[in-house]
């Protein structure tokens, strides 16, 4: 068996820097330090924190007063904020820099008084959070029959914002279909699609073809990892997310010669390494591993935890 594994996979920098948060808030402060929602979407690294004294919590009602709380990599809205300093609480703040630009960018057009039209999952972390910096402003959609049937105070006073873990074909799409619609509308100077999200697909589109069965790493709660999965899927191949290697059955791998093998942002190397020692112990391998785009970036840790 051949397996192609894709580079660049795994951790992107916003992924790193908010775990790092909460070990060296760990370090420092000792435990329990506390985590509003999951850090990051994977079970693995979750799991791992907590064992560590990290506390997740889904309301800051279960958090005691004057504790030290890290809000994820998905963001929140000001509520959030607001809620945190009633109780006291010593915050860390362990937002992604690239989705504190998505929450800048809707505060901007909100203050021109745009109508702000968010392409984002209904319900997503990032999605609720962003949504929060401009409530009277923003409307959701997700598809471009959505934003075909749109309505709007003003045509003229249009702009979008994106979530930042879409599939970057799909996006492209309802945004073509957003400028039709309103011809004036404005967005970012930047793709709001991170450069972690576009690397890792971008990897996939180029070596699907060449596999027999897509392998990803990744939770099912990662946006950018289904994303992942479903690229493949419209090459034609078995796809499959998988949280591990545990998940890896038998039957998918009958008459298969090549495996593409990759990992959403979130997910730790070792996960990675885990699935390649499975398919290893099924019979000789060659791991070839092809990298697309050298990634060397790097989030500067907020200050209250530098």
């Amino acid at each position: 068996m051949k397996i192609l594994l894709a580079k660049p996979r795994g951790f992107c920098a916003g992924v790193e820097r908010a775990i790092v948060c909460v070990e060296q808030a760990l370090e420092r402060h000792g435990a329990p330090v506390y985590v509003l929602n999951d850090i990051v979407h994977n079970k693995a690294v979750v799991d791992e924190l907590r064992s560590k004294g990290a506390v997740f919590v889904k309301d800051l009602n279960e958090v005691p007063a004057g504790s030290h709380l890290l809000f994820s990599a998905h963001g929140v809205g000001p509520e959030r904020w607001d809620h945190a300093e009633r109780l006291k609480l010593e915050v860390i703040d362990a937002t992604c820099p690239l989705v504190e630009k998505v929450h800048y960018e809707a505060r901007s057009f909100a203050s021109k008084d745009f109508t702000i039209v968010l392409v984002g999952e209904e319900g997503h972390d990032e999605t609720v959070g962003t949504m929060g910096w401009a409530p009277e402003h923003i409307r959701r959609i997700m598809t471009v029959a959505e934003a075909e049937a749109l309505q709007v105070p003003d045509e003229n006073k249009v702009a979008f914002i994106t979530q930042t873990t879409l599939s970057v074909e799909d996006c492209d799409v309802v945004v073509a279909a957003l400028r039709k619609r309103f011809p004036k509308i404005q967005g970012p100077p930047k793709a709001d699609i991170c450069y972690a999200t576009s690397n890792r697909q971008a990897a996939v589109r180029s070596l699907a073809a060449q596999a027999d069965l897509v392998l990803v790493v990744g939770d099912r709660e990662s946006a950018n990892s289904t994303r992942l999965a479903e690229i493949a899927a419209e090459y034609g191949k078995p796809s499959y997310l998988i949280p591990s290697a545990a998940m890896i059955s038998d039957e998918w791998l009958h008459g298969i010669g090549t495996v593409l093998v990759t990992s959403g942002a979130s997910v730790p190397e070792r996960l990675v390494q885990d699935v390649i020692a499975a398919l290893r112990r099924l019979g000789p391998c060659e791991v070839v591993e092809f990298e697309l785009v050298h990634e060397d970036v790097h989030f500067r840790l907020p200050a209250a935890i530098a």
